[in-house]
């Protein structure tokens, strides 16, 4: 990666034009092509950029890149403060961590945090429309659990189709569903409660045991 600090205009000339009046800024020049002008401000957005496939062309106190579309940046370079080349290596991606498999594989190992008396049967239970995430039995009947970090009104709807084929098995029905999640959305937990749909807020860091409740407050 390429990165350059220097006074310059920027002119973007496509589809929109769009002109940046002088002023320090840093230019990144990335190993994809693509190039980048930030300001101090603005947090992670570039104030312009230029994707690749494109091509930069450089000259005395000019870089024009061009892109297939025929859009292309025109910088006019006053002075350069800096003008440095890093090789940062092969990326190994982004690794994320609360993510709906996590929580869900959480959730199986502790059932109490859902609720009382549920026995696993099994993860990824299926059904013609997909799997549900947890399935469990209780002394009344069977349990439908749905995982969500954040649980929205598609979350409801969905656990709603799952509940209406598994209350059809008379092996494992009656079936009562449970929306499980770190924050749940006022308008799916108002239809789910109009749905007979419990809902459940999680805690992923109780659940990996950084968390102790007896140190809080409320």
């Amino acid at each position: 990666m390429r990165l350059v600090i220097a006074t310059c205009e920027v002119d973007y000339a496509g589809r929109l034009s769009a002109h940046l009046p002088k002023a320090k800024r840093l230019l990144l020049v990335k190993n994809d092509g693509s190039v980048l002008v930030h300001s101090d401000a603005g947090s992670y957005k570039p104030l312009n950029w230029m994707s690749p496939p494109c091509k930069l062309i450089e000259r005395d106190g000019e870089w024009v890149v061009k892109a297939k579309s025929g859009d292309s940046l025109h910088i006019t370079i006053h002075e350069v403060h800096s003008d440095s080349t890093h090789d940062l290596g092969i990326d190994p991606g982004l690794t994320k961590d609360g993510v709906e498999a996590h929580l869900q594989e959480l959730l199986a190992l502790h059932l109490d945090a859902l609720g009382p008396g549920l026995r696993l049967v099994r993860r990824e239970y299926p059904t013609p429309i997909g799997p549900v995430d947890i399935m469990c039995k209780e002394a009344a009947g069977s349990v439908a659990i749905e995982v969500k970090r954040v649980v929205e009104i598609a979350a409801v709807e969905q656990l709603t189709r799952y509940l209406e084929l598994l209350n059809r098995d008379t092996k494992i029905a009656p079936v009562r569903g449970v929306l499980a999640g770190n924050v749940i959305k006022p308008q799916a937990r108002t239809l789910a409660t109009d749905r007979g749909i419990e809902c459940v807020v999680t805690d992923y860091d109780e659940l990996r045991g950084l968390a102790d409740p007896t140190q809080r407050l409320f």
